[in-house]
């Protein structure tokens, strides 16, 4: 499961706002896929419909969809949002990672 902070949770709600999607109804897709300085990168993106192979579940009231595969990579993450003077936008807190990049976007096992 993928857990998401309240912080997080507000800036969710309003860029699907901004982009036409309700938090109450729609869907958060989080994935991981090839890329960045350490070989993998997340993935983040709104989406009307869960697919058949998604694993589907609910955190802190916002309906997550994560493909099975990305799944196994992001089990026990949080997803936060920092507004901060270091930069703005989501952290993925994943104790998978064991090894991440200076930028925090990208990892590996």
């Amino acid at each position: 499961m993928i857990s998401v902070s309240e912080t997080a949770k507000a800036k969710l709600a309003q860029l699907m706002s901004e982009e036409g999607f309700a938090i109450d109804k729609d869907f958060v897709r989080v994935g991981v896929k090839s890329g960045g300085c350490s070989g993998l990168s997340y993935d983040l993106n709104f989406d009307k419909q869960a697919i058949e192979t998604d694993k589907v579940f609910e955190a802190n009231d916002v309906k997550i969809a994560v493909d099975k595969k990305s799944f196994l990579y992001l089990m026990g993450t949080v997803l936060e949002f920092s507004g901060g003077l270091n930069g703005k936008g989501f952290v993925f807190n994943n104790p998978n990672a064991q090894r991440t990049c200076g930028c925090g976007e990208s990892f590996s096992l």
